[in-house]
């Protein structure tokens, strides 16, 4: 397993708070610090300064020693309300500090105003999310382990015919999360989505206690969380014979799905992407009922930068982790989606110069159970 090198993201993130002109920036968002430490615990935050001397971790009692081997690297700080303890702490070192303020609600807002003491406040909004989005090797590699683990998971499910008429779709989510938990997730990456029937046209459905019928569509949308990364994946199956209008929309989304994963390429934006795979859909007569994007980034979170959408003007980047999704949806009859995730590398012998890797490798054909 290669190594986080959580040093080296810091280093990142210094260059962007140089680049705005401030001394330090202020991480609140527990993800975001997980990401630049290695800090699993549910309270923390963190100083990154334009010079490495003003850098500081702060967390509470609950967490001395959990931190100490967490975050060998920083100085501690312990205190209850560790936000503003930090601000309290940087005055006078430091005249000008970056926030979350995508995440920092009004009144946090004002309580480091009055922490801060005349430091003069600024936004660094965004700014870890967008170095979050390119994964280095030690992420790649957890992000497929992760993805395994969900595939090895249904794999054993329906080995043990775990996907049958007569249970119902509570009982088949439940089944898969304790078959992804035992294989070595630490929790499910959400609520693991079995939509049977007339519910698979509901693109986010929440298990239920309705029991699968022979004829049913079944769509699957899951995934296992591995050392804090994220799997995602979602198949649709057929239990017993389908009917023509089943298969037609189940080949159509399969078109789209490989479009789309085709025209993934390093400096594409996420919308030249969607309209690839959403074109075939809209050919086919279904463009109404594709209602959401064609994909999002995953890692630390299971919906991260970036996203493929008809509002993604962004360009894709080498070694971006990104799932295609497409689907039809037929109200009160039923539905297909098919997602795959997948990492884009900059690749000059390859078509495109692009090289992407699958990492949910569960079979994209359509299996009758």
């Amino acid at each position: 397993m290669p190594e986080m090198n959580t040093a080296r993201r810091r280093d990142l993130l210094r260059e962007e708070i140089r680049s705005l002109g401030v001394e330090a920036a202020l991480i609140t968002n527990l993800v975001n610090v997980r990401y630049l430490t290695g800090f699993t615990g549910s309270n923390a935050a963190l100083v990154i300064g334009a010079e490495p001397a003003n850098d500081l971790f702060s967390t509470d009692g609950r967490y001395v020693e959990q931190s100490k081997t967490q975050v060998p690297d920083l100085p501690h700080l312990i205190g209850r309300a560790s936000a503003q303890a930090v601000m309290a702490e940087l005055h006078p070192k430091v005249g000008s500090v970056a926030y979350e303020t995508h995440v920092v609600t009004v009144d946090e807002a004002q309580a480091l105003a009055d922490a801060a003491d005349g430091v003069q406040l600024s936004s660094i909004a965004g700014a870890v999310e967008r170095l979050r989005a390119i994964k280095d090797d030690a992420e790649i590699e957890l992000l497929r382990q992760a993805s395994a683990i969900a595939d090895q998971a249904l794999a054993d499910l329906i080995a043990a015919g775990g996907i049958a008429a007569g249970r119902t779709e509570r009982e088949i989510a439940i089944d898969l999360d304790f078959r992804m938990l035992r294989l070595g997730a630490e929790e499910v990456s959400f609520e693991t989505i079995v939509a049977s029937g007339p519910n698979s046209a509901i693109p986010h459905h929440s298990p239920s206690e309705r029991v699968l019928q022979r004829g049913d569509l079944v769509k699957f949308d899951f995934g296992a969380t591995y050392r804090g990364y994220h799997s995602d994946m979602t198949r649709t199956f057929g239990l017993g014979a389908l009917a023509d209008w089943q298969r037609e929309i189940y080949e159509v989304v399969a078109q789209s799905q490989r479009a789309g994963a085709q025209a993934l390429r390093v400096g594409r934006t996420g919308k030249e992407v969607d309209t690839v795979s959403r074109d075939i859909i809209v050919a086919a007569g279904y463009g109404d009922t594709f209602a959401h994007s064609l994909g999002h980034g995953v890692g630390l979170e299971v919906h991260e930068a970036p996203n493929l959408s008809q509002l993604a003007e962004t360009k894709l980047e080498d070694r971006v982790c990104v799932t295609v999704e497409p689907g039809v949806y037929l109200s009160e009859r039923g539905g297909v989606r098919i997602e795959d995730t997948l990492v884009l590398h900059e690749d000059a012998s390859a078509e495109g110069g692009t090289r992407t890797d699958l990492l949910t490798m569960t079979s994209k054909e359509l299996v009758i159970l």
